[in-house]
């Protein structure tokens, strides 16, 4: 190879890279931890290389131009290598010391894991730990985490995943709530009760549904994204949720309702990267995590 002819720092390339992927240079630095002025003078400096104008600005955000949207292809290939080049790197770390990136929904991240990271943060205080909070699926590969806590087995073969149980999510009130509305004897008593809801697409309507409860859209006149959002409503009496029984049945401010009714089952997994799963800091987070949230 002719290394004469590569004429462009990859430092900027990247910074090319992920402001098309952000859409906006706002967005790439703080993708990147980088200031916005720093990150578009690495842009105008890329652009001035290359001899080519990669962005126009189109309002307040950005739009590639015919010669970004050629490149972007090539830089993606750059992105993807310099991942596994990292990833690499990492699996071949022996060193206890350091940083480990932990993804979850929200309902276990601020419910199940904090007892387990505080005893992890004692038996081995060289570690560090951060927890991405995300309902939806870190991206892994990208290295948005190291180990990830999911409801589905990864389909992708870089990745690694031990199975740990299955769950069984359940409805639940407060006391206060039963005896205002209840008693909830069969599904055809909820027909009257309100739900705090968790989406607007009418998913958990439809599993709700499936669990044989009888209700409508009019039973849920509050709804949510968020479960730890939700279960605060919940405990606070202002309708019945649907929550992980492990969660459920360890809080003294809530009851089932309809303890014989089908939960909804559902496997956790514990997901890493093969890679670095090699890695000694890693390997031991990874395996903590396993044996305490089985």
């Amino acid at each position: 190879m002719d290394w004469k002819n590569v004429t462009f720092d990859w430092t900027r390339a990247r910074a090319f890279l992920v402001t098309a992927e952000e859409g906006s240079l706002s967005a790439a630095a703080r993708a990147l931890g980088l200031t916005q002025p720093t990150l578009g003078r690495q842009v105008d400096l890329l652009e001035e290389e290359l001899g080519v104008a990669l962005f126009e600005r189109v309002g307040r955000g950005l739009s590639l131009t015919p010669a970004g949207h050629a490149l972007l292809p090539h830089a993606r290939v750059m992105g993807e290598a310099a991942a596994r080049l990292s990833m690499t790197a990492f699996g071949q770390n022996d060193a206890m010391e350091g940083p480990v990136v932990i993804s979850s929904s929200d309902a276990y991240a601020g419910i199940l894991l904090p007892p387990i990271l505080d005893e992890l943060t004692e038996v081995e205080p060289r570690i560090t730990v951060e927890v991405v909070v995300s309902n939806s699926a870190s991206d892994l590969l990208r290295r948005e985490a190291d180990i990830a806590i999911r409801s589905f087995e990864p389909k992708e073969p870089e990745l690694i995943a031990r199975r740990l149980r299955t769950a069984d999510a359940r409805l639940y009130a407060s006391p206060d709530f039963v005896r205002r509305y209840g008693p909830f004897e069969t599904p055809s008593d909820l027909t009257q009760a309100r739900f705090i809801g968790l989406d607007n697409t009418g998913l958990m309507l439809g599993v709700l549904q499936q669990m044989g409860v009888p209700i409508t859209e009019a039973n849920i006149p509050i709804r949510c994204e968020n479960f730890l959002v939700m279960w605060a409503m919940v405990l606070r009496g202002m309708g019945i949720g649907i929550i992980d029984d492990r969660i459920g049945d360890a809080e003294p401010g809530a009851v089932r309702v309809l303890a014989e009714l089908p939960p909804l089952s559902f496997p956790v997994y514990l997901v890493a990267h093969r890679e670095i799963h090699q890695n000694r800091r890693l390997r031991f987070v990874y395996d903590f995590l396993a044996e305490r949230l089985r």
